[in-house]
């Protein structure tokens, strides 16, 4: 037999009969990547691809996106609306008209009774840009309650008040380009090749041209850390610590690039004097990386050309999600202002966002401000948005109201009677899930709108509303680095389900405060409305120059792009000015406070949760795909093979995990990737991990502390657990 190249016999692969490809984004995680569905003779959508001329993927797709197509007639779809009454008797089929009436006559309702704040509505980070402008526009201008917010909260929240507390604004100041020009890569908890595995591609294709130090933070031993340089196994809460101790290191041996701190920051003395305190010695002693090591990084840091830092809404490490989590965000942006790494090629501070469109939701959804990155506080932006809406700028509140995360204890009190779900699920999604049953259960009314009807918040719903999914619809994403893109509709929504932004026009239609104002009935025109809101002299978020055509043909552009601009921005602050009203960027004196929930005798093991690459979020999308959902079908564990030795516990063996809030059964798998005190769940199952997170907030973005509890790991009937697995499986 011969062998070798000439010799081997090529992969074939099956011609599907494409007729058509149609150009999209994909709709899984904040990469961005342009991608074409293809269409058989019968219009069906059969193929993906990537789009090789697209500068974020370059033709690359991870699994996730190979098999999106799959999507459109995935099980569970919702076909119709459904409504039952306050008794929860079974649901009955009924029309959009009927069904849209009925919300409108249940809202009035409650803001009659009750008053206006007391109905809610919690949004998502999946569905278009101009979806999440209408429903800002619905919300602010006509509803009028100011308990309102998104998918940012559980995301993305950390990052934002880091943004805007350092720089004055939210918006990434980065871009994956940075990676062809650092030459020193901090990774903050994040692990690049599961959570993000083409942004990662990009990374290595950089290493690959040319070398710098990689450095992973992270309690666990990820992908990302084996691939690193240097692994720092952090104690979980700690980051504060280290980045502090980083600094003072930086100061200490005069390392700091101090004209740019004289030039473009304030606040450097009560930074200098807090950072004094975090000598590597004492931090060592708290954060668990040795002082010989956080010097060592310190300097590879500050001595680089240029440097950056990148984490992503905390999976396996709590930046963002934690009770200081804000905090640990301006630790980062510190270190790029004191080395002078911020609007430079390779010199940035990037946050790496998780939903599809969660930036979509920042910038335009009106959840935390208005349009734009305007602000509820300031009374300027109030008159703007008013004008250019057509109403009385006194209707809009002076402040923002309840975050996500208080408005579940807000409905446990009685304020909040009403709640609107859009494509979010937090019976999965938020912490202590046994709490949130509880909050949902005392509902006067519950809307439920997503493309799939077996969700299970659903279980708690009076009214059901189906929504098209991702490309049944078209609009526009931004990604991470600011880029905005077009999905363009790839076929019809399935069965009698409608895109989001026509069930939130017709609603508006249902209130008189609805008629002097416009609600565009294509994602076209409320675009072109949308970047007519956004000129302005100095403005930030800028997409004047935007229009879908040509979004399409330069495959994604990134903003700000004013009118008569040839291309997007890379970068923000390039200038070195910030958006506060000196011009200049803050240092913050960040001191660290243990409030961490920390192994003991009763509860010994850290709960670690984070993603894996065949799966998305709550497994709604990707738990119904068999090419995604055969890889990990079954909630897991990981933990470490002393540990499972000392416990009697065998590899694929069930336990119970227990903490102070709830209990979940999973699967123990035997690895080394974890240390002898600490567990790891993929955070996909929706009768796991949730169940039993903390749940304390950070008091700057009311984000949730996902990584800082702790657990015990107890024997079950092995029979047993493996026939509920089966029947949680069927869900």
């Amino acid at each position: 037999m011969l062998f070798g190249r000439k010799n081997k016999i090529p992969i074939k692969i099956a011609d599907k009969q494409v007729r058509e490809w149609k150009y999209t984004t994909c709709g899984y995680c904040s990469t961005g990547c342009s991608m074409e569905v293809g269409l058989n003779p019968e219009g069906r959508p059969i193929a993906t691809r990537g789009v090789a001329g697209a500068d974020v993927n370059r033709g690359k797709l991870c699994v996730k996106g190979i098999f999106e197509h799959e999507l459109f007639n995935s099980a569970g779809r919702g076909k119709e609306p459904l409504y039952r009454g306050r008794y929860f008797e079974d649901f009955t089929t009924i029309g959009w008209d009927a069904a849209l009436d009925t919300m409108g006559t249940e809202i009035k309702r409650i803001q009659h009774s009750y008053g206006r704040d007391a109905f809610a509505v919690v949004s998502t980070g999946q569905i278009m840009t101009e979806e999440f402008y209408t429903l800002g526009k619905l919300v602010r201008g006509v509803l009028g309650t100011n308990n309102y917010d998104g998918n940012t909260t559980l995301c993305m929240a950390s990052a934002v008040s880091g943004y805007k507390r350092s720089f004055g604004s939210d918006g990434p100041p980065g871009c994956y380009d940075d990676f062809e020009h650092t030459e020193c890569l901090l990774a903050f908890g994040s692990n690049l090749p599961e959570q993000h595995p083409i942004i990662y591609w990009r990374l290595k294709e950089a290493l690959e041209r040319r070398r710098f130090p990689v450095i992973v933070v992270d309690p666990r031993v990820t992908m990302f850390a084996q691939f690193a340089d240097i692994h720092l196994p952090i104690t979980p809460g700690t980051d504060l610590v280290l980045l502090n101790s980083l600094a003072h290191v930086i100061l200490d041996e005069g390392l700091e690039d101090h004209t740019y701190i004289e030039a473009h920051t304030n606040g450097y003395a009560e930074f200098a004097d807090l950072v004094a305190h975090y000598d590597p010695v004492s931090a060592a002693k708290i954060c668990g990386i040795d002082e010989d090591t956080i010097r060592h990084v310190a300097r590879l840091y500050a001595r680089a050309g240029a440097a950056m830092c990148i984490w992503t809404m905390g999976i396996n490490m709590g930046i963002n999600q934690s009770t200081h989590g804000t905090d640990g965000v301006c630790g980062i942006n510190n270190l790029s202002l004191i080395t002078g790494n911020i609007g430079r090629p390779g010199g940035s501070s990037l946050s790496i966002t998780g939903q599809c469109n969660a930036m979509g939701t920042r910038e335009w959804s009106s959840c935390s401000g208005l349009p734009g990155y305007r602000q509820l506080e300031n009374a300027q932006h109030r008159r703007e948005v008013a004008a250019f809406w057509g109403i009385d700028a006194d209707f809009f509140p002076a402040k923002r109201g309840l975050t996500m995360t208080d408005i579940f204890p807000a409905i446990e009190t009685g304020q909040i009677k009403g709640l609107w779900l859009v494509a979010t699920n937090p019976m999965t999604s938020m912490p202590n899930s046994a709490r949130i049953r509880r909050s949902l259960e005392k509902l006067e009314f519950l809307v439920v709108q997503d493309a799939y009807v077996d969700v299970e918040t659903t279980q708690y719903a009076h009214l059901y509303l189906p929504g098209a999914v991702w490309a049944e619809k078209e609009g526009c994403f931004t990604n991470t680095e600011r880029r905005v893109n077009l999905i363009r509709k790839v076929c019809e929504p399935h069965a009698d389900s409608r895109p989001d932004h026509w069930i939130f026009s017709q609603l508006a239609q249902r209130f008189e405060r609805s008629r002097n104002m416009k609600f565009p009935e294509t994602t076209s025109a409320i675009f072109d409305e949308m970047r007519e809101l956004s000129r302005g002299d100095g403005r930030i978020l800028d997409i004047s120059g935007m229009s879908h055509k040509l979004l399409e043909e330069k495959k994604g552009i990134q903003w700000p792009y004013r009118a008569g601009d040839e291309q997007g921005s890379p970068r923000l602050y390039s200038d070195s000015k910030f958006q506060f009203p000196d011009g200049k960027a803050r240092l913050l004196a960040l001191p660290y406070i243990e409030n961490n929930e920390v192994p003991d005798a009763d509860f010994p093991f850290w709960l670690n949760s984070g993603r894996v690459v065949e799966h998305f979020h709550t497994r709604t999308k990707t738990g119904k795909i068999g090419n995604m959902n055969k890889f990990s079908p079954t909630p897991y564990m990981e933990i470490n093979p002393d540990a499972a030795m000392e416990l009697g516990v065998r590899h694929a063996a069930y336990v119970r995990l227990v903490s102070r809030r709830g209990d979940a059964v999973v699967m123990a798998q035997l690895t080394q990737r974890v240390p002898k005190n600490m567990v790891f769940i993929p955070f996909h199952f929706h009768d796991c991990v949730n169940r039993l997170t903390l749940g304390l907030l950070d008091p700057y973005s009311r984000q949730p502390a996902f990584k800082q509890n702790t657990v015990r790991i107890e024997h079950i009937d092995q029979e047993l657990a493996a026939r509920l697995n089966i029947e949680s499986r069927a869900y």
